[in-house]
């Protein structure tokens, strides 16, 4: 398989997504003081909310984040990434109902993304929850779905890959809505739901994107004129 030069740029898109996210997720969270952030108790969510103050009746805790706009920021822009990256690779990933399908929930995912940046949950929790959704809900059954892709497919290559990381986002957001932490907190459950997609992205994006670009095809001589083939 030879990869087109708009295909490797989609493949760098997605590598480079999962960074991002983590690394602002990392920042964003030792800005908190009092009290510090964790992984295993607080939300992704958190890190974004644009007010100080107790939340979440369900689960109450004191949430303040000084650095939430780098968070919803860097949360757009992997948004952004992850759909660039599906666009550009929509063919060279396969043909077929199951990669189409994949890579549509895919893509609603990435949009869920954008949506609980543009609207944190501490603003407007409707819109917030229903790109939590996007992501936890229908990307998580899109992953798991391209597991499932032909083997004859660019998708299929990878079926262990992609199928691991679809069985355990989708453990991950049963038992994050479950609020059951499994020893790692109600927090790094919801971590194991939503990252699976982002770092599956960039594994595939690495794989794809040391893909031999195709040759230029050799040019022919015609009665004394160079003729491309």
């Amino acid at each position: 398989m030879n990869l087109s030069r708009t295909c490797r740029v989609g493949a760098l898109c997605w590598v480079a997504a999962a960074p991002i996210f983590l690394v602002a997720n990392l920042v964003t969270g030792l800005r908190w003081r009092e009290p510090p952030y964790s992984w295993a108790t607080h939300n992704i969510s958190d890190l974004g909310n644009a007010h100080c103050g107790i939340w979440d009746t369900s689960r109450p805790r004191y949430v303040c984040s000084p650095w939430h706009p780098l968070m919803n920021a860097a949360t757009i822009t992997t948004a952004v990434l992850l759909a660039v990256g599906i666009l550009l690779t929509w063919r060279v990933l396969g043909r077929g109902g199951v990669v189409r399908s994949a890579q549509t929930l895919l893509l609603l995912a990435a949009g869920g993304y954008a949506l609980a940046a543009l609207y944190p949950a501490d603003v407007d929790e409707s819109l917030h929850v229903l790109g939590a959704f996007l992501i936890m809900g229908l990307g998580n059954v899109g992953l798991l779905l391209a597991g499932f892709a032909p083997g004859i497919t660019t998708l299929g290559r990878w079926r262990r890959l992609t199928l691991t990381g679809g069985i355990i986002a989708l453990v991950g957001t049963v038992l994050f809505f479950a609020q059951q932490g499994v020893g790692i907190g109600v927090g790094g459950m919801e971590r194991v739901a939503v990252l699976p997609f982002p770092l599956w992205a960039c594994c595939l994006g690495v794989l794809l994107a040391e893909t031999p670009t195709p040759a230029p095809a050799p040019a022919r001589v015609d009665h004394g004129v160079v003729v491309p083939e």
